[in-house]
């Protein structure tokens, strides 16, 4: 029988983070400063992160030296399983091999906690006391949570205001860590107060969210903010998911035709797929696809422009692919896709044509999910199902076209705290959103006027 769960024994959990950048043939654009529109330089990022991230934003070196400190902490889930999903292809009846790496492993339930640990470990060092975030779904915070409560630094989290609703254990979870978790847009701080002057019903966004953690941030001397995705050194935390994938295929003597992740803010697609790009330039015929939501098309709908990663126009300037700073998405229960903005580094390998990216609705995810569940006997995320949805899809092709692919996805975290969700998948109450076209022509109006 084949091996169904392959474990990477612990001695091999990666020493160095991957960086992409080193392979990339065109650099990302520069951030811009939000007022002088000018690149950006590291000294004015100061006020929000440690100097140690700072470097790692902007380097190009190929391989970063991954603290012991850092290590010793991921060692209490890392390496994580790589599982062959053989109940799910007989299902299917489907000639392709799938796998997938589950990140629902590590203590706070998602890939999150892999880049938490990191960046408040360089808080530490740094001499900060309190760090401030936002969060969706609440997995970012959870993860945050957890890994400030392990570095005894104080942790405020903005949680977008439908999701503080909708996962309120998640919320529990960040408290029992000692976190302070506040509905955004919320009355602490101008932004949100400006917000909720407008729209006192506002269901807020990770644009909103983000607006009042870094003004927290910035008006307090003993204070950083903490990003969960989309900046370099986020997608660079995660790529241990996808160094310690290849190890374990090359233990099974398999290797990945299609690899797959959800893109919200880009971090555990970055996570899985990175490590596979440098295959990928040197001519391996590999697919990585990008997953998210059609209420949210980043990159199947968005525009390649700079914009703000936040509603409030106080972050930098990024050249991604962007649905606008402004963007309010509908309340779509995969809280954590639910971001205006794709994080530049995946925005520029969707731009040279090195990725793939697909859109789907709710309804077929969760049914994907459903499936997922009844086979291999985990209860996805709402934000993994997109990933399990598009690898069934695959399988599905392998069957039609009677090819022998290996697939493997990106399992970013289980949902436990999501099982309201699936009772309104039951029970038929789930609507499927769609983007409409005059919102991309305003969108574009929108940011040629930036």
């Amino acid at each position: 029988m084949p091996e169904l769960r392959i474990h990477l024994p612990e001695k091999y959990l990666p020493e160095q983070w991957y960086n992409v950048q080193a392979d990339m043939s065109t650099p990302v654009p520069p951030p811009l400063h939000p007022v002088t529109k000018e690149p950006l330089g590291p000294d004015a990022l100061l006020p929000l992160f440690p100097m140690e991230l700072i470097q790692q934003e902007v380097s190009r070196e190929r391989w970063i030296t991954i603290p012991d400190p850092v290590r010793e902490i991921l060692r209490l889930w890392r390496p994580t399983p790589l599982v062959r999903a053989r109940r799910l292809e007989q299902a299917l009846d489907t000639p392709a091999h799938i796998y997938y790496k589950n990140e629902g492993a590590s203590p706070a339930g998602s890939h999150k906690a892999n880049t938490a640990v990191a960046q408040v470990y360089y808080n530490k060092e740094a001499g900060t006391k309190r760090i401030t975030t936002e969060t969706g779904a609440g997995q970012w915070g959870s993860a945050l949570s957890l890994a400030c409560n392990l570095f005894d630094i104080e942790c405020k989290v903005y949680m977008v205001k439908v999701s503080y609703h909708q996962k309120p254990y998640r919320r529990s979870l960040m408290q029992m860590w000692g976190a302070n978790v506040v509905a955004s847009p919320s009355e602490d701080t101008n932004a949100g107060r400006e917000i909720l002057a407008r729209d006192p019903d506002s269901p807020g966004s990770l644009g909103m969210a983000i607006s009042e953690a870094v003004e927290d941030a910035v008006g307090r001397e003993d204070t950083k903010y903490s990003l969960g995705s989309v900046l370099n050194h986020v997608l660079l935390h995660q790529t241990v998911i996808g160094l310690e994938a290849k190890k374990q295929f090359e233990m099974v003597d398999d290797y990945p035709d299609v690899i797959i992740g959800c893109a919200g803010g880009g971090s555990n697609f970055a996570g899985l797929a990175f490590p596979f790009v440098p295959d990928k330039l040197s001519g391996k015929k590999i697919r990585i696809i990008a997953v998210e939501p059609t209420a949210c098309p980043t990159l199947t709908r968005g525009i390649r422009h700079y914009d703000f990663g936040d509603v409030a126009r106080m972050t930098p300037l990024m050249m991604m692919y962007t649905l606008g700073h402004d963007f309010v998405p509908t309340a779509i229960h995969a809280g954590g896709l639910r971001y205006h903005g794709m994080a530049p580094l995946v925005s520029e390998l969707y731009h040279q044509g090195l990725i793939e990216a697909k859109a789907y609705p709710q309804n077929p995810v969760f049914a994907a999910a459903t499936l997922f569940a009844k086979t291999e006997g985990i209860v996805p995320a709402p934000e993994s199902s997109h990933a399990i949805r598009a690898a069934i899809d695959e399988a599905e092709r392998c069957k039609r076209e009677g090819r022998k692919e290996t697939i493997v996805f990106n399992l970013s975290g289980h949902g436990h705290f999501d099982l309201s969700a699936y009772e309104a998948y039951m029970a038929g109450k789930l609507e499927d959103y769609d983007y409409p076209e005059e919102k991309v022509q305003d969108a574009l109006a929108r940011l040629e006027n930036l």
